[in-house]
């Protein structure tokens, strides 16, 4: 009997683009399910947008829309990358949905009804600006557990640490820059620590991966705290039963979104019911691919709301890692913060598929997208190993047979060899090992090749009275390209199927690998795949530095469209007053200025600006200006920069020096 499998990946925040450090689950996920459904087993891949919170509420006020316009806008760019990246989900649904209501308003009445739910008067860290009580996100602060400087109001970037806002140390408003007033408020408690007990079982065993494991144990010896589920108003989400002003707290309802897009594909399908994949007593399997980051939320929480509200909990939570570019931290700068469509505007979303797939584990190690190296394995691996071997003998044999494949093999311990891989690659998938499949894979490509290179068709084909052998040899080494095929058909779904209309085989299914491709008919081949091009590469990169420029930038006619950042994106950028002190020509520079700049208690920075048509050296000195005081020093051609100087410029002319007014200091902030 087949497998019922129910997978998700963790949910995309419905406020933003997505880039290729997210494609990592999801590609990740996604070749798992195609594997699973090639197989033969009942997987089902559902997703859905997290579409609540404050910075939700607040972009879309900013925008002057609703919150509702707001994630129908990144739900439809969302499931549109998507799509083109070939990830596969059965539903792709919101969390702001009916469904999502009922689901959650459930649980927790289960939850309250079992004696899990606690009231309590709490201080709460409070805007006196912005006169709102403040979201976790939007409190930054030092964490109280190691001490990391500029951590969130919920959670340690760092040590993995979670905690509560007012336990931050030196916290201040991201929205405002304020220090946070403690004011009070009655709040709605999970008490997490009475699922101690399950917990403690329910994470030694398979259900995690070890190194997961051992990091919970850490937070198991530092003790369960109760989990603040509730929100203030003004929020953007679900208000909680029998309140007027209290609403969940968006990593409550979250990762119900699973069930609920779950639930919202059963009503629409008469051949599944909800509660054979969630009932206490379900033999259905349930996996859940996520970040490393969010482990916390996802086997500790989850699975404890679950239990406690009357559901089977999941069969594993699979964490992987983060994802660097050129082995570093993704960055906007150096255009290696890519979002998803600047990707596919340059490359096919197969290249990316690929390369993943070659560097994943089944641990939580971090993955390294080397440029360098995703040029040369794809053009490698795919296009001189896997396609070659179709395009090496596919002409003879629409050329010399009319398509004609023939019905006897040159070399059938070649085709055995081939079939019986099968398992060991299957057990690869199965356990997420996909680098170790894909390396067993091209082991395969290469003996195919040496195979083809040793029989030598292209030798064959000049000579009279060679037909048959040489269309046995070209049958051999075409039902090891259709073998390769089934084996990366996870990976690669698009190339796949044009594989499989290259060869007439119809739908390929993991059995046809043990089925030896004789008898049928070839179509005339096209190239499958092509070599990257260095500079597509290089044009994507150029492209994602122009997004960056293209948000920074205000436009002049506020009637065209505009990229937008967060709040918490501007909170970051430190605007200083700052006291020309020196200014010179750059010799060797047609548009640069040096400029000495006294910026106060943060003492002088050297800038290099572009100013150089616009102003005379000697008039600049001892003016004030506004300077970005904590951007990342750069080595320049003509010394180090130490930061930026605003400037305002456009169609009317320009640049013009932003300047203060009388009274502002060297060194004071701008707000």
């Amino acid at each position: 009997m087949p497998r019922d499998i129910l997978v998700t990946s963790a949910l995309p925040y419905a406020n933003g683009s997505i880039h290729i450090g997210h494609l990592v689950e999801y590609i990740q996920t996604d070749i798992w399910v195609r594997f699973q459904r090639l197989r033969g087993e009942n997987c089902l891949y559902v997703g859905a947008d997290d579409a609540h919170g404050t910075p939700i509420m607040l972009k879309a006020r900013d925008e002057g829309i609703e919150p509702e316009d707001l994630i129908a806008r990144f739900a439809a760019e969302h499931k549109r990358d998507f799509d083109d990246f070939g990830i596969s989900f059965d539903n792709y649904h919101s969390t702001h949905s009916p469904e999502n209501r009922e689901l959650a308003e459930h649980i927790y009445r289960n939850l309250d009804a079992a004696g899990h739910i606690e009231r309590r008067v709490i201080s709460q860290a409070y805007d006196p600006v912005k006169g709102m009580f403040l979201p976790d996100r939007f409190i930054r602060g030092e964490c109280p557990r190691c001490g990391a400087a500029d951590q969130y109001g919920d959670a340690c970037e760092a040590c993995g640490a979670t905690y509560q806002p007012t336990d931050l140390k030196n916290p201040v408003s991201v929205l405002s820059g304020a220090t946070p007033e403690e004011r009070e408020s009655e709040h709605y408690f999970f008490r997490l620590g009475d699922f101690e007990t399950f917990l403690r079982d329910w994470t030694a065993s398979e259900h995690l991966q070890e190194a997961v494991s051992r990091k919970l144990g850490e937070w198991f010896e530092a003790g369960l705290k109760d989990w603040d589920i509730s929100r203030d108003a003004p929020y953007f989400g679900f208000r909680i039963p029998e309140t007027e002003d209290k609403y969940f707290y968006v990593w409550l309802d979250a990762p119900i979104g699973y069930m609920a897009s779950f639930r919202n594909l059963c009503e629409r399908r008469d051949d599944l019911d909800f509660d054979r994949f969630w009932a206490p007593d379900s033999d259905a399997e349930v996996h859940h691919f996520i970040g490393k980051d969010i482990v916390y939320f996802h086997a500790l929480f989850w699975p404890a709301m679950l239990s406690g509200a009357g559901f089977r909990t999941p069969t594993a939570i699979h964490a992987h890692g983060f994802l660097t570019v050129n082995g570093e931290k993704m960055s906007k700068s150096r255009g290696t913060f890519i979002r998803a469509r600047t990707y596919l505007d340059h490359l096919p979303a197969e290249y990316l598929r690929y390369y993943f797939a070659a560097k994943l584990s089944a641990g939580v190690e971090d993955l390294d997208l080397n440029l360098d190296d995703f040029i040369a394995r794809v053009n490698s691996d795919l296009v001189g190993k896997y396609v070659n071997i179709a395009s090496r003998c596919a002409g003879f044999v629409t050329k010399r047979f009319g398509g004609e494949i023939g019905d006897t093999l040159d070399r059938p311990e070649l085709f055995e060899r081939f079939a019986a891989a099968g398992e060991e690659i299957a057990d690869l998938y199965e356990r997420r090992q996909f680098a170790q499949a894909m390396r067993r894979i091209m082991a395969l490509a290469d003996e195919a090749n040496a195979y083809v290179a040793e029989r030598e068709p292209w030798v064959l084909a000049k000579r009279e009275g060679t037909e048959a052998e040489l269309q046995a040899i070209c049958a051999s080494a075409l039902t090891a390209f259709a073998q390769l095929t089934v084996y990366l058909k996870p990976v690669l779904p698009a190339t796949a199927a044009a594989a499989e209309r290259f060869l007439n085989s119809g739908t390929l299914t993991w059995d046809d690998a043990r089925q030896p491709l004789t008898g049928g008919r070839i179509e005339k081949f096209k190239p499958l795949l092509h070599r990257v091009d260095p500079d597509a590469v290089e044009a994507m990169l150029a492209a994602s530095r122009e997004d960056l420029a293209a948000k920074a930038a205000p436009q002049a006619n506020q009637d065209t469209d505009m990229d937008t950042i967060a709040i918490d994106d501007f909170a970051k950028i430190d605007l200083r007053v700052a006291r020309i002190a020196r200014a010179e020509h750059v010799e060797g520079a047609d548009k640069l200025l040096r400029l000495t700049l006294d910026v106060g208690e943060l003492g002088e920075k050297q800038v290099f600006a572009g100013i150089k048509a616009a102003y005379d050296p000697a008039g600049l000195e001892g003016r004030l200006t506004v300077m970005v005081a904590n951007l990342a020093p750069r080595k320049m051609r003509f010394g180090v920069s130490e930061g930026m100087v605003l400037a305002a410029g456009g169609d009317a002319g320009g640049p013009y020096l932003l300047a203060p007014d009388a009274g502002a200091e060297p060194g004071m902030r701008v707000k």
